[in-house]
């Protein structure tokens, strides 16, 4: 297949079109919805004092996000695979980018954490949705590729959305409302654009995009449903049976170890900065926040080819992970070298984006058709536990200890574990 897609013209012409049309548009939209699931980070440099929020209950906050998230991942996704992605992932950003924007309301605790449940809620689905969406228009072995270049968004947001909240914060008192409320809006409100513009811009599938030739159209079909069939020969999985399986159960878990590093490290990042090189200029802060997010975002791009080139999904997910987990828990414990302890925590950030896209090539090898759909949800729920759990278990082990530091050590130690776990369920495209 490898070899087809480098020879053949109606391939090459059919995945650079669906490359060119569909990824940058779908990059832009997990842009906005990655950057209004963790602004918060940013936002709390001010919040936390103007509200008296502690950081137990920041980290609590942060993370109820995902509580409303998970409930709703595997069924939004049965229900995208039936109606269409145009309209369903219309509704879903144009409810998100409401309620973001409405997190300029919070007064309080309680206020607080409401809104970041009704977030999570209003986002739910739209991620998995969009890893599905990717196999009904790429072929396993460009798949790799083209997932880095669509979650090239998540460091991309961090790399370009801090420094742009460092600045919004300092419009602090414009208007009479605080920097962060500034944030909030800003940031909120376009991703409410985004989802009127894609009722026109995302086709359902390659039967609906009018730009495909009829050539290309019957290679993508063909090919995608040879794969399929095979994949189905294989295994032969019913959805109720891929929704329980071992080995999706398996890889959720893999992915609760990614996320974990991801948000427990994410959420904490600019505060563990801020105090640990006594910065006192939030931008500064941000800078340097965003600096390994955007390394990330070239190591991601460049990993997922060579993992589409060399077909070694498990072995290109674990390696990152696994080096990212030790990177951040050496360096945890060196608390006299706090330009090095950075050091860990770039290290560890760049390792979570590197095995991203490697990662979310293991389902579709292993299952097909609905079961796919539903097993990418189950995946997507069990992963994004972490999200709750990872920002409040930082700031219950800060509050109890009196800084991060055990609580990054749980982070990789937890990414270390994952990355074993993944390499104990095999090669992907011979499970």
């Amino acid at each position: 297949m490898s070899q087809e897609l480098m020879t053949d013209p109606v391939a090459r012409g059919a995945l650079a079109k669906a490359t060119r049309r569909l990824v940058p548009l779908m990059a832009v939209c997990y842009f906005f919805a990655y950057l209004d699931r963790t602004n918060l980070s940013v936002a709390a440099l001010t919040m936390n004092k103007d509200l008296g929020i502690s950081p137990t209950a920041y980290g609590f906050g942060a993370g109820l996000l995902f509580i409303g998230y998970i409930l709703l991942d595997a069924p939004s996704n049965l229900i995208m695979h039936r109606v269409g992605a145009s309209r369903w992932m219309a509704r879903i950003m144009i409810v998100w980018g409401i309620v973001a924007a409405a997190c300029a309301t919070i007064q309080g605790e309680t206020s607080f954490y409401v809104l970041r449940f009704l977030l999570g809620v209003a986002e739910a689905g739209f991620f998995p949705g969009m890893i599905l969406y990717l196999t009904y228009w790429f072929p396993a072995a460009r798949r790799g590729t083209v997932t880095g270049l669509f979650m090239v968004a998540v460091p991309l947001s961090t790399a370009i959305g801090a420094p742009l909240g460092g600045l919004l914060l300092k419009l602090d008192g414009f208007g009479g409302m605080s920097g962060w409320r500034w944030l909030f809006i800003a940031e909120g409100l376009p991703s409410v654009v985004l989802g009127v513009v894609l009722f026109w811009l995302l086709p359902d599938r390659p039967a609906n995009a009018k730009w495909l030739t009829g050539e290309e159209l019957e290679w993508i079909d063909t090919t995608l449903a040879a794969e399929n069939a095979a994949t189905a020969e294989r295994n032969p999985l019913s959805v109720r049976r891929a929704l329980f399986h071992p080995r999706v159960i398996g890889l959720g878990l893999v992915y609760f170890a990614l996320a974990f590093g991801l948000y427990g490290l994410g959420f904490w990042m600019p505060q563990i900065i801020k105090a640990s090189l006594k910065i006192t200029d939030d931008l500064d802060v941000t800078l340097l926040t965003a600096a390994p997010y955007a390394i990330g975002a070239v190591a991601m791009i460049l990993w997922g080819r060579r993992c589409d080139r060399t077909g070694r999904s498990t072995r290109y997910t674990v390696v990152p992970l696994a080096l990212g987990g030790a990177a951040l828990t050496v360096s945890a414990f060196l608390t006299s070298a706090p330009w090095l302890g950075y050091a860990g925590l770039c290290a560890c950030a760049i390792g979570v984006m590197a095995a991203f896209p490697c990662f979310w090539t293991l389902l579709p090898a292993f299952l097909s058709g609905a079961a796919v759909a539903g097993g990418i949800g189950v995946v997507n729920s069990i992963g994004n536990v972490s999200g709750f759990l990872g920002p409040y278990w930082v700031g219950w082990m800060t509050k109890l200890f009196g800084s991060s530091q055990w609580g990054l050590v749980t982070i990789g130690v937890v990414m270390i574990a994952g990355a074993a776990l993944a390499g104990v369920l095999g090669k992907p495209r011979t499970a």
